[in-house]
């Protein structure tokens, strides 16, 4: 088994250093690039490997996008998005859009009545409520549940999916590569025609997601508290998934403003690889998409978040293990510092190898795991951060100063050639696997050509890593790890409260 990690290890060195260069300029002119008039922008690349095709949709847009008191629109839209349009998902629409109207004028009462709280009228609320539910089962008889699935399916459809951050919003299928024209009918239909049916039933499905996934979930709750507490005026600090009380409430009208405002073509990145004719699917998705109207884009965000003055600190109770988020406030790309975080965070927390592992799991054993990331978005000025479990009975107060330890010699004593040296290789090694699929291509060529507005990032990235030197990553350790940057938050058990 030693002998077999040697040769891998070998393998991926020899690909690292001949093959990647190679890629990138090879990557560099097989990309082929489209704008359609309407300004949505195309990203081809034309792979024989196998007679598939991976398709990546991407919209500029995600829950950093959102108003105060609406948070979760995004994710929510998400959801609705895949509940089909006038001609999909339903047996007649004719019929069915005075259901949904009559559905959205009970909805607004009822929404209306029950923010009163305790002035609200109760038997108003559920006389409501049964009218409501009365038209929705009616409805019901009219819908034709994911529709959009089972058409995939049926035609060789594989890993249909779709993902809100909290940059972007994307819509992913892989398929036969003679589908491509019934994938372009289908979306361009999603975007053209939405129907948002069985909204406030889905609503109700996002609340119990929200559930499971935050407010019953410790590390959930974890993060979604530390990301409260580390911003104070940056729309970061809201969760994507949003705040129960928004959730709740949130209006129909609200989602689909946000659908117009963003879910326009000059917002929007659509990244198709695989066994394709670049030039004929430029025809066939200016066929089905190019009469999509441009919308003027809301203004984005330009709220900064203030410098902290202080450490911040939070505790969250929880009947569960501790544990323990360390995060610091960083720049994003292209900034030149984001480049040297991505060699401390392999460095640091990068797998078995790293550092941290090394000291805190094998040495010391006082942590069951321990994690570097940057988060939680790419669009805006993030966080680093650290995350760690104590091995019992050790407490999360010992794997905090571990943590400094580390940070303090990162600051004062310069990396190793040797190791500058292994996190060339491991990244690009990550560009190798990460790009070898048709699926990993597409979604990599859409998220840097939505975050940076040129996908050409992924084949510079590796180029500027090379640049950096130990003593600009003690630079950059000694600028942001300090004190006054951070914030910790640790999820203690109430009984040990």
């Amino acid at each position: 088994m030693k002998g077999q990690r040697i040769f891998l290890n070998t393998i991926i060195f020899i690909l690292s250093v001949f093959y990647v260069p190679a890629f990138s300029e090879s990557l560099d002119k097989r990309v082929i690039e489209h704008t359609l008039k309407n300004g949505m922008k195309l990203l081809l690349l034309e792979r024989h490997q196998s007679p598939t095709v991976a398709t990546t949709i991407m919209f500029k847009v995600g829950s950093v996008d959102e108003k105060t008191g609406r948070t979760g629109t995004a994710h929510l839209l998400e959801h609705m998005l895949f509940k089909g349009t006038k001609m999909l998902g339903t047996r007649d629409y004719k019929k069915e859009k005075p259901l949904l109207n009559k559905m959205d004028e009970i909805a607004v009462q009822l929404d209306t009545e029950e923010r009163k709280g305790e002035k609200a009228d109760r038997k108003k609320i559920e006389r409501l409520k049964t009218e409501l539910k009365k038209i929705q089962e009616k409805h019901k008889n009219l819908v034709i549940k994911d529709e959009f699935a089972a058409i995939y399916s049926k035609h060789g459809g594989a890993g249909y999916n779709a993902g809100t951050s909290r940059d972007t919003t994307s819509y992913l299928i892989s398929l036969p590569s003679n589908k491509v024209e019934l994938w372009a009918a289908i979306e361009s239909d999603r975007i053209k025609n939405p129907v948002l049916r069985e909204f406030y039933s889905e609503r109700d499905v996002v609340m119990e997601e929200r559930r499971m996934s935050y407010d019953n979930d410790p590390e959930g709750s974890l993060m979604e508290n530390f990301l409260a507490s580390a911003y104070n005026a940056h729309p970061y600090g809201m969760p994507t998934i949003g705040w129960m009380s928004d959730i709740k409430f949130l209006p129909k009208s609200e989602v689909e403003r946000f659908l117009k405002s963003y879910y326009a073509p000059n917002n929007c990145v659509i990244a198709v690889v695989g066994d394709i004719k670049p030039e004929k699917v430029i025809k066939m998705i200016e066929k089905y998409f190019g009469d999509i109207p441009p919308q003027e884009t809301p203004e984005r965000i330009w709220t900064e978040e203030p410098e902290q003055s202080g450490e911040r600190r939070i505790e969250v109770e929880f009947d569960a293990n501790p544990n323990i988020m360390i995060g610091y406030h960083k720049p994003t790309i292209p900034h030149q510092d984001d480049y040297v975080f991505d060699i401390i965070d392999f460095v640091l927390g990068s797998g078995r190898t790293s550092r941290l592992y090394k000291k805190m799991v094998e040495e010391k054993r006082i942590a069951v795991s321990v994690h570097t990331y940057s988060m939680p978005g790419s669009r805006y000025p993030n966080l680093f951060v650290f995350y760690g479990v104590p091995r019992a009975p050790h407490t999360v107060r010992e794997l905090e100063e571990a943590f400094y330890e580390e940070l303090e010699r990162l600051k004062n004593e310069p990396v190793s050639q040797k190791e500058l040296e292994k996190v060339i290789n491991h990244l690009e090694a990550s560009l190798i696997r990460q790009l070898g699929s048709n699926r990993g291509m597409a979604d990599t060529l859409s998220y840097y050509h939505a975050i940076t507005g040129d996908w050409r990032y992924i084949m510079t990235h590796i180029d500027m890593i090379k640049k950096i030197t130990p003593e600009d990553i003690m630079n950059t350790a000694k600028k942001y790890f300090k004190k006054s940057n951070r914030t910790v938050a640790i999820l203690v058990k109430k009984e040990e409260k």
